[in-house]
């Protein structure tokens, strides 16, 4: 008896048992094509509303045409990339047999696909799909060692995935070698197949996104198109720009390598050289503030900044309770501003902000440490991470300045976990509170004037340490615990270490009393950023732009006349120079300006508006979002008002661009 097998040759089997085996490739090629697919378009609509749509996707494929053009194109690439597979499996599989090659295609097509599909869905629940290589450095401050330690757990996860998909792999291989033996017909490799099909997808990867925009978008968040976009944009890029002739953000100039998408925008020229807001108009934007020296006889200063905590913590309660009843007393009694914008929302940028009143500092700049210091005050550094992650102290001549320097380096015997990355050493709140009594405690040692720097770290993920009450959480999630899934039990376990932090904050109020320094000192209270707690489906900061993971708060504890948000962290250190020179700090003439990535090649921008809220634009899509009302538009489709506002962050963004190049370049 003779068989049609699925290279087209004609085999001899014998009896139903080689029917059965001849069916048997075909019947496991084609599951494992159309689990993989179904999985991967669930996954798609679940977590960015391809179809169903949603805040952040503008256009959810949802209408008759629209569904046509994605699934006649989904299915096109799913049969390139599978014949491609599956030819590669076939001709590796010559000697083997067909039975092998059907192993290693399914393991090959559906076991890497999946492993992909949720390796892609966790790292976009930590970090939003923004995420790129500068990204993930800037989480380890500026080290990708760092970020990569940081990171250890979900590392290891991954590669025990990997060992296991490869462990499996293996086993079916021997298993099949062991039972069918060698002697199945051997595949045939279907090059022209694979051709044609490849043929007709690149075309498809031409066409779609002029035909329907809606569907090339839902078509990129899936692996198989993005990969075809990311290949074939990278060989028709002719001038070496980085941008190619496919996808949405194509390159419209190909042979000009100066006209590109997130291309430096020159002032004047009469060119739209990065294709948003026309030629650029340069506008005035934030000015490093000169070197001032504080007069003598200025009150002492003690900077407080709380990690990872929200603007929204003033005032928040849970069960019917003030989570930072501290904080919010002070806001209350003195000056509270629940809408400070971190430019970047990472650590290390956030504290040279804080610092040096610099969006991005130059070596050298003035900071409050260098000024302080020369303005005869005693600076002393009592911090629950390592201040030299991501070149923190060195950018602010923290430690150079500092008279007494301690950090969770220092205090390596104190860790409240043993943790290899700098991003994730934490002091517990009460070592350092004990610290501070040891050096600050009794009142001769504030004969001199004092500045004080503390960091309080209980807030950072994972939110919890060996010691923290379980005053909100009862328990607080372990780190492994802390999954979308279980989001109102994140919120507690979050909110129950910034109670802890308050806790801490209050002690320090009352030993500042009971020292009788409490009228003669500035106390600035403030977090470096905020962070998701997977509200809009991310967990984490700087990866987004949003209230959540930029805005913080400024809390002083005496009032400031017309200090009134919004308002950036960069904007400390000329409100707390004004304040040491007793007047009343002049309002912040710049709106907030926050981006995502490096500011010459970010993925997002944004500004803190007074009418929208906070705009943000896309860069890497060309998506203005605005936050009031709660909504989503392309740029091209954006007027009066809107268009207005959007111009006006471009124009920011060009010209901050501009203002950090040095004047010979301009």
């Amino acid at each position: 008896m003779s068989t049609l097998p699925i290279d087209g040759r004609i085999a001899p089997e014998r009896g139903a048992y080689g029917i059965r085996c001849l069916q048997l490739p075909r019947l496991v090629v084609a599951a494992v094509v159309l689990v993989t697919a179904l999985v991967e378009l669930a996954i798609a609509d679940r977590k960015y509303g391809v179809f169903t749509g949603g805040f952040g996707q503008l256009q959810a494929v949802d209408t008759i045409a629209e569904r046509a053009v994605f699934f006649v194109s989904y299915a096109l690439t799913q049969l390139a990339v599978a014949l491609l597979v599956w030819s590669a499996c076939a001709w590796i599989s010559r000697s083997s047999g067909r039975l092998a090659a059907t192993v290693h295609f399914a393991f090959a097509f559906g076991g890497i696909t999946l492993l992909l599909l949720v390796s892609r869905y966790q790292l976009h629940s930590y970090f939003s799909d923004a995420v790129d290589f500068a990204l993930v450095k800037n989480l380890g401050g500026g080290s990708l060692s760092d970020a990569l330690l940081y990171s250890k757990n979900e590392l290891v996860l991954g590669v025990a995935a990997i060992a296991g998909l490869l462990g499996t792999w293996w086993i079916a291989l021997r298993l099949v070698r062991r039972f069918a033996g060698s002697g199945s017909t051997p595949p045939r490799p279907l090059w022209g197949a694979t051709g044609a099909a490849t043929a007709l997808w690149l075309a498809a990867l031409w066409v779609v996104p002029h035909v329907s925009e809606d569907a090339a978008r839902g078509l990129n968040r899936t692996i198989g198109w993005g990969a075809g976009n990311t290949l074939f944009a990278t060989l028709t890029d002719f001038d070496g720009d980085g941008y190619g002739l496919i996808g949405l953000q194509a390159d419209s100039h190909p042979f000009d390598s100066a006209r590109h998408p997130l291309a430096l925008d020159v002032p004047g020229n009469g060119i739209d050289e990065d294709g948003y807001g026309g030629d650029l108009v340069l506008v005035p934007v934030p000015q490093s503030r000169p070197e001032t020296l504080v007069p003598a006889g200025a009150p002492h200063v003690v900077i407080v900044v709380m990690e990872s905590t929200r603007g929204d913590a003033i005032g928040k309660r849970l069960d019917g309770q003030l989570v930072a009843p501290n904080l919010t007393a002070l806001a209350a009694e003195g000056a509270g501003v629940p809408q400070s914008y971190s430019h970047v929302g990472f650590t290390t940028f956030s504290l040279k902000s804080i610092f040096t009143g610099d969006l991005a500092p130059r070596p050298g700049a003035p900071s409050l440490f260098s000024e302080l210091k020369k303005g005869g005050y005693r600076a002393t550094v009592i911090s629950g991470q390592g201040e030299d992650f991501g070149d923190v102290s060195e950018s602010v001549s923290m430690q150079d300045s500092a008279d007494t320097f301690i950090d969770a380096e220092t205090l390596r015997d104190k860790r409240a976990f043993s943790f290899a990355a700098q991003g994730s050493l934490l002091i517990d709140e009460q070592v350092l509170l004990g610290e501070f009594d040891r050096l600050l405690g009794q009142p001769a040692a504030w004969r001199q004037p004092q500045f004080v720097y503390m960091n309080f770290q209980a807030p950072h993920f994972p939110y919890d340490h060996p010691g923290v009450p379980h005053r909100f959480a009862r328990p607080p999630l372990s780190r492994s615990q802390i999954v979308a899934s279980r989001q109102a039990d994140v919120e507690r376990t979050y909110w129950n270490a910034v109670a802890y932090a308050d806790a801490a904050l209050g002690s320090l109020i009352d030993q500042l009393q009971k020292l009788g320094q409490w009228d003669n000192t500035i106390l600035l209270v403030t977090g470096d950023h905020g962070e998701s707690l997977f509200e809009d489906g991310f967990l984490g900061h700087g990866h987004i732009i949003n209230q959540r993971q930029n805005a913080t708060f400024l809390v002083l504890n005496r009032p400031v006349k017309g200090l009134t948000g919004p308002i950036a962290i960069s904007d400390y250190r000329g409100i707390l120079l004004d304040l040491l020179q007793g007047r009343d700090p002049a309002p912040p003439a710049f709106q907030p300006f926050m981006h995502i990535g490096d500011l010459d090649s970010p993925s997002t921008i944004g500004l803190a508006d007074t009418e929208f809220g906070i705009v943000t634009l896309r860069l890497d899509r060309g998506d203005a979002c605005f936050e009031r009302p709660e909504k989503c538009l392309r740029y091209e489709r954006l007027t009066g008002r809107e268009r207005e506002a959007v111009d006006a962050l471009v124009a920011r963004w060009g010209s901050e661009r501009w203002a950090r190049r040095a004047p010979e370049k301009r």
